[in-house]
């Protein structure tokens, strides 16, 4: 049986890890102010992008990602090149997803921000009903289910809910990876098929460690997600949709030998849920719900 790792982080590295994920929260929120109707997803990635190396940002994990209408729900993707920004424009009533993953003094975050221009019923389905798998996610890593099992929890859940699974779309079906700090010395800011050079060094010798111990850096379904929770960080995206609306969360677990917690609970997607805890009475509490009104599959 493979020996537990120790917790590889001070409490300096989860301040410098949180500061890291604020700033890309901070900017894409900068964006979502900024995006209207008849922008393309390539001017809001140029647009993420020129913020965030303005706010100090160093280098990324990956390029900045934006996805616009049934793209959210990658809709038709057969092949990685679709995950890259193209000409669609926004409209009045679209979903939009943004994705961004800097590096700050070799502290990386991953975040993913959903949003949607004007009125759109079903995503505000789904946007509340996100709530569910960031709890769920979190009971079943402190219970030290192994990660393949905790995937199909949140596979269960979709189900249950009436959506889609849409983090089996990424490559690899990821719903998460670990995130560590970054010591390559290749070039800043040098991507190759949009992950930064650096990354890919650090990358290449986490697969090899983890794999060598049975266990893997990556996080999905498969034989090599059976083991229990690695201790470190974790960026976990749930991505969910329906019909043509799409919408995840991306942010930091923190996982010890014995325990687990998301890194920061001051995220834009967990105040909208308590905004709206607060704005009115919260209902019977239930793991399942009905698909969106008025959407029959």
């Amino acid at each position: 049986m493979p020996r537990t790792p120790a917790f590889p982080f001070t409490e300096r590295d989860l301040a410098r890890f949180r500061e890291t994920q604020q700033l890309a929260y901070d900017c894409a929120e900068q964006v979502a102010a900024w995006i209207e109707p008849g922008v393309t997803e390539r001017q809001a990635t140029a647009q993420l992008r020129r913020r965030l190396v303005a706010a100090g940002v160093q280098d990324f994990f990956h390029i900045p990602f934006a996805w616009f209408g049934d793209r959210t729900a990658f809709r038709h993707f057969h092949t990685p090149l679709q995950f890259f920004a193209g000409n669609r424009r926004l409209q009045e009533g679209m979903p939009y997803v943004l994705d961004c993953a800097p590096v700050v003094d070799g502290y990386t975050a991953d975040i993913g921000y959903g949003g949607k221009v004007g009125e759109n019923r079903v995503w505000d389905r789904l946007a509340a009903d996100l709530k569910v798998y960031r709890e769920l996610i979190l009971a079943e890593v402190r219970a030290r289910r192994p990660l393949a099992e905790v995937y199909a929890a949140v596979d269960a859940q979709i189900e249950a809910h009436g959506y889609d699974n849409r983090h089996r779309v990424y490559p690899g079906r990821v719903i998460g990876h670990q995130v560590t700090r970054t010591t390559a010395r290749g070039p800043a800011g040098v991507n190759v098929f949009g992950f930064g050079v650096r990354t890919l060094q650090t990358l290449g010798r986490e697969l090899i460690s983890e794999r060598l111990h049975g266990r893997s850096p990556l996080w999905a379904d498969g034989r090599s997600s059976r083991h229990a929770p690695t201790p470190g960080l974790w960026a976990v995206e749930p991505h969910i949709g329906f019909r043509e609306v799409g919408i995840k969360f991306e942010e930091l677990l923190v996982v010890t030998e014995d325990d687990a917690y998301w890194l920061d609970d001051d995220l834009p997607h967990v105040r909208r849920w308590s905004s709206a805890a607060q704005a009115e009475p919260a209902p019977t509490p239930t793991t399942t719900t009905a698909a969106p009104e008025g959407a029959a599959r």
